[in-house]
C-alpha cells in the first residue's frame, strides 16, 4: 500500500509521523539549478536544500522508533568544472557557487548526526537519464531535429547514470548497513560531450551533426532557455570508487546500452 503526505520541504509538519518505523528515509528536494543564477535564485537553491534537510533531521529527532538510514541527495557539482581530471570521493571542493552549496548541503546533513542516530548516505548525482524529462529528453529532442552535435568543444565531460541504477543504488544503500557517507553515483565510464551526443545520435538513427558554436548556445542559454550557461560548459569526469570497492553492481555501466535501453525499448 502507498500513502501520500504533503509537506513543504522547511518545516516539520504532520507529515512526520510517516516516519516513525520507517525503514529509510530518501531525501531528494532542493530547488532546480537549471535556471539563471541571480542573487535570489542562488538563495533559492541554497535555502531548499539547507532547510529540507533540517527539516528531515527534526522529524527523525520525534520518532519514537527513528529510520535505520537516511539517503540524501547530493551533487557532483562540488568538483566543479573539473576538465579531464578523475574526480572521486576524496578529490577537493571548487571555489564556485555550485560547489559552496553542495559542501553547505552535506555538512547541514551530516553535521546534525548524532550518536545512535541512524546511518547517513549522501549520493553526489550525476547527470540521472530517464525517458521523461531531466538531462536527456532535451538533447534527445534535438537529436530527432538533426541538431545533436556536440556543444561548444564537445570536450567537457558528461557523468551519467542510468535512472533503474539510481533507483537500485538507493536500494542497496538501504539493505547494506556497511553503506554510509559520501558516494560518487554515477556511472563507471564518463564520456566527454562530443562522444555522448554522438552515442545519442547513433541510438536515434540521426546523421551527423555539427557543432553548435558557443556563442549561440550562451545567447540561447540566457534568453530562450533562461538557464545559467555555466551548466552546459562545465563538466567532471567522475569516478564511483566507493561503490566499485564496495560491490555494487552497475545494471547499466555502459552509455551505449543505457541509451538504447531508454530510447529504443518498448
Amino acid at each position: 500500500m502507498i500513502r501520500t503526505a504533503v509537506w513543504d520541504g522547511r518545516t516539520a509538519g504532520p507529515w512526520t509521523a510517516e516516519l516513525d518505523g520507517a525503514e529509510a528515509v530518501i531525501n531528494l528536494a532542493g530547488r532546480s539549478i537549471a535556471c539563471l543564477h541571480t542573487p535570489e535564485n542562488r538563495r533559492q537553491i541554497l535555502r531548499s536544500r539547507i532547510e529540507s534537510v533540517q527539516a528531515v533531521a527534526a522529524a527523525v529527532a520525534r520518532c519514537r522508533q527513528p529510520p535505520a538510514v537516511l539517503i540524501q541527495a547530493s551533487a557532483i557539482g562540488i568538483y566543479g568544472d573539473a576538465g579531464d581530471r578523475i574526480c572521486d570521493e576524496t578529490t577537493p571542493p571548487a571555489a564556485d557557487f555550485l560547489a559552496e552549496v553542495v559542501e553547505a548541503w552535506e555538512a547541514a546533513f551530516f553535521g546534525g548526526k548524532t550518536a545512535g542516530g541512524p546511518r547517513r548516505v549522501a549520493l553526489r548525482n550525476g547527470h540521472i537519464l530517464g525517458r521523461d524529462g531531466g538531462f536527456l529528453a532535451p538533447l534527445a529532442r534535438l537529436a530527432r531535429c538533426f541538431l545533436g552535435g556536440a556543444t561548444g568543444s564537445g570536450r567537457q565531460y558528461v557523468s551519467w547514470l542510468h535512472v533503474a541504477d539510481y533507483c537500485a543504488l538507493c536500494q542497496w544503500a538501504v539493505d547494506h548497513p556497511e553503506c554510509r557517507g559520501i558516494y560518487n553515483a554515477t556511472a563507471p565510464h564518463p564520456v566527454p560531450n562530443a562522444d555522448f551526443m554522438r552515442e545519442l545520435r547513433k541510438t536515434l538513427g540521426r546523421p551527423w551533426s555539427p557543432a553548435a558554436p558557443a556563442w549561440a548556445v550562451r545567447l540561447v542559454a540566457r534568453l530562450a532557455l533562461r538557464v545559467d550557461a555555466s551548466l552546459v560548459f562545465a563538466g567532471c569526469r567522475c569516478e564511483p570508487r566507493r561503490l566499485l570497492a564496495e560491490g555494487y553492481v552497475f545494471r547499466h555501466p555502459e552509455l551505449s546500452e543505457a541509451l538504447r535501453d531508454l530510447l529504443t525499448a518498448a
